[in-house]
């Protein structure tokens, strides 16, 4: 096992893996950029660098600066986390060229899946279930016109390089389409620097679901129990929970089979998770992406299989038997508590004045503030996340919510007000919800 890892994030992740890694004997280096100074992940590491200015580009994006903090530290290891440079070949290929290891898949598995084209294509060559749709990448709107009739309307725009739910349109004829693809190859041409576009068949009722797999050290994958991430802002998520109330026993079966299939595919070390959209009128699944990395909502499926993800990822990038995997139990459900307001979902970030976070059986939460810490403008507007397990769904809803009540965030905006009112939600309590739930609520 390592004797010392450089935690390449900040916020409630880096105070995530800090903590596991700390109480695993390992030493912890925190980075951070001038907005995050005397910031919980900072103060809590054994050691930190600053590594620049508060712009992301030229802090937690510069893989060159990170590469030096642990080199000069004597770093053995990096976790990137999510977001920032977890999921970019080049990072994790500079961080190896440097003799440091990295706590997550190789460069190749990340490239596969990270161009949305390219891994739709390997998917079906595999036996995953994807989507009617184009097998090669759009490069203008006349292509994209051309291809249309083969696909059938309406049409999911997507930016084929893109991730996180950025870079995606609905189309429902030409004139739209038309537009659209314009609109998102513009965007995706800044944000990602690659302006190809996949198209894909858009179901207007779907289920979000995702499972959690383990590329263990020896070659093995590891599925474990589907997550539902369905209630979504701007194709964001915004609730999690673990098991779905929409997959039974012989759906779970293929979804875990496929999953495996698909990290197989590519050789697939560490954690990851295959997202996919579920039919709400036929119950059919389709390959949606692959997150090469440890997921915002890993906590709910460390609730019910009571694992440490953290620690497994560690002890498959050390070459490490990782821990026993037991059966799920029980229920889980992540809120996440971000830095907007609960109607239009605008970011506000500001200095906290009041910091009160809710404690009780089953409850646990992941935060990367504390009382009297600004919220920056720069980055993801996540303050915390909540999450709450019980014996059983009703359970876990009744504890969320009480937890949700009792949590008390004054000075910049949050969305708890949306929480506490979507776990009164007469379509979210009946389970038969799709992404669709956020619209109607608003």
């Amino acid at each position: 096992m390592f004797e010392s890892l450089l935690i390449a994030n900040r916020g409630e992740i880096a105070r995530r893996i800090n903590r596991t890694a700390q109480q695993m004997g390992i030493r912890t280096i925190a980075v951070y950029s001038d907005a995050d100074e005397g910031t919980p992940h900072v103060l809590e590491a054994d050691e930190a660098v600053h590594i620049g200015p508060a712009d992301p580009a030229s802090s937690y994006l510069n893989i060159e600066a990170i590469i030096a903090a642990a080199k000069s530290t004597g770093a053995q290891a990096i976790h990137p986390g999510y977001g920032f440079c977890s999921e970019k070949a080049d990072a994790a290929a500079a961080v190896l060229s440097a003799g440091l290891a990295w706590v997550g898949p190789s460069p190749q598995a990340i490239t596969a899946m990270g161009d949305k084209v390219n891994a739709r294509n390997l998917m079906a060559e595999h036996g995953v279930p994807v989507a009617a749709g184009g097998d090669t990448p759009v490069t203008n709107t006349a292509e994209a016109l051309a291809a249309a009739p083969q696909i059938g309307y309406p049409i999911m725009v997507k930016a084929a390089a893109g991730g996180g739910g950025m870079g995606m349109a609905i189309a429902h004829d030409e004139s739209e389409l038309a537009a659209q693809a314009e609109k998102i190859s513009a965007f995706a041409s800044r944000l990602f620097g690659s302006a190809d576009l996949l198209l894909e068949r858009y179901f207007p009722r779907v289920r979000h679901i995702e499972v959690q797999v383990l590329g263990l050290a020896d070659g093995r994958v590891i599925a474990l129990q589907e997550r539902e991430c369905s209630v979504q802002r701007r194709h964001q998520k915004l609730v999690e929970e673990t098991p779905s109330p929409a997959v039974e026993q012989q759906l779970r079966a293929r979804m875990l089979a496929a999953s495996r299939a698909a990290a197989e595919a590519v050789d697939y070390r560490g954690a990851g998770t295959i997202e996919y959209l579920l039919d709400a009128d036929t119950g059919e699944f389709y390959f949606l992406e692959m997150n090469t990395r440890l997921q915002v909502e890993h906590p709910i499926t460390e609730a019910v299989h009571g694992i440490d993800l953290v620690k497994a990822q560690l002890q498959i990038a050390a070459g490490e038997a990782t821990d026993p995997m037991p059966e799920a139990r029980g229920h889980a459900i992540e809120l996440r508590i971000n830095a907007e307001d609960s109607k239009r979902f605008l970011p506000g970030p500001g200095t906290i004045s009041t910091w009160r976070a809710p404690t009780g059986e089953g409850v646990r939460v992941d935060a990367g503030y504390a009382e009297g810490d600004t919220v920056p403008r720069y980055y993801d507007s996540l303050m915390a996340k909540l999450i709450v397990s019980g014996s059983d769904r009703a359970d876990a809803i009744r504890r969320a919510a009480a937890a949700a009540a009792d949590f008390d965030i004054v000075g910049p905006k949050s969305n708890l007000e949306f929480h506490r009112e979507l776990l009164g939600n007469d379509e979210f309590l009946g389970g038969k919800y799709d992404t669709g739930i956020v619209g109607r609520m608003r």
